[in-house]
């Protein structure tokens, strides 16, 4: 097992499965001469050629719609936005075309196709460069969901998510692309809808995904310094999203705290708080507290932004005050 960083695990995923199967392509801005935004596709032009690894125009809608017409006629592409910003740019395509194509059909055609690229807040582009989507693509049925915080995850789930019959957004953080972390050797995949316990407690169940995780994991460990045990979920995948792996942390723990970037209305969060609110009415022992996003534009201010992402202090007050 190598600890290798997040975006080289991007990279060798989409090497695999191109190596795999030669209806896998990959086109995006900059992803052939630059080797992309955040240089997740360096060497792939090399390996592969220009036929497979295609530069476009800054058009997400016409690359966008160009892929979902490929995938429709038995195509596997890979589209990279350099950031998921941009992606509002192809929502028709993405939410009309792409997800709604084999319900459409009656299962006649499907859209094996996969969206990737980097959001969330953390780095001073702005708000119109900062958004966290993956709420707001969860809420469309026929489109799948998943936020790897981690290289192995990374490397799994876009390994997984590239061999599905449906489209499938990979929302990935440009945080966390110089970040390494073990990713095992040989073929590994990351089954959809499950999501992992980064450390076991007994005292709060804390719920995040994608960047967060790695705030979370450093705010339990402050945590476990005042005698707080927290249980950690990554939820890895936000739709299909894992509620069976939660509902059990829950009701041994009996205190849920949610922790993700999105904006709070209408949430990742605040769906996992309805849920859990509902299926563990009886176990919970205090509130449910979710940390979020603020409901604010990203400021392009450092600590302007850091007041808006849930950080590690917003965490360790909502952490105390359910345990009380």
């Amino acid at each position: 097992m190598a600890k290798i960083a997040y975006r080289d695990a991007v990279r060798d995923a989409m090497a695999e499965e191109m190596t795999r199967d030669s209806r896998v392509f990959l086109v995006g801005e900059e992803v052939a001469e630059y080797n992309g935004a955040y240089k997740c596709s360096k060497g792939l032009l090399d390996k592969f050629g220009a036929e497979r690894v295609i530069d476009s125009p800054i058009s997400e809608a016409g690359f966008g719609g160009m892929a979902i017409g490929a995938a429709m006629a038995g195509l596997r592409p890979i589209v990279e936005f350099m950031t998921w910003s941009f992606s509002f740019v192809a929502f028709d395509q993405i939410v009309n075309n792409a997800a709604n194509m084999r319900y459409m059909s009656g299962g006649q055609i499907k859209v094996p196709i996969v969206f990737r690229g980097n959001s969330g807040g953390g780095h001073q582009i702005g708000a119109t460069h900062s958004h966290a989507p993956e709420a707001i693509f969860a809420s469309f049925p026929g489109l799948k969901v998943v936020v790897p915080a981690f290289a192995a995850d990374a490397k799994g789930l876009l390994k997984t998510a590239i061999r599905d019959d449906n489209p499938v957004l990979v929302i990935e953080n440009e945080a966390l692309y110089g970040r390494e972390s073990e990713v095992p050797d040989g073929e590994y995949l990351v089954p959809l809808g499950k999501a992992n316990i980064l450390q076991e407690g007994a005292d709060v169940t804390i719920v995040t995904h994608g960047f967060t995780c790695w705030t979370v994991l450093e705010a339990a460990q402050e945590l476990l310094k005042m005698g707080i045990r927290a249980e950690v979920i990554d939820l890895r995948s936000i739709k299909p999203l894992d509620y069976e792996t939660i509902v059990r942390s829950v009701r041994k723990t009996g205190r849920l705290v949610c922790v993700d970037e999105t904006k709070p209305f209408a949430g990742v969060s605040a769906q996992i708080a309805a849920e859990i609110g509902r299926s563990c009415f009886d176990h919970l022992d205090a509130p449910i507290l979710r940390v979020t996003g603020l409901d604010v534009p990203m400021p392009f201010s450092p600590a302007l932004e850091d007041l808006c992402m849930p950080n590690q202090a917003r965490i360790i007050e909502a952490v105390k005050e359910v345990v009380g």
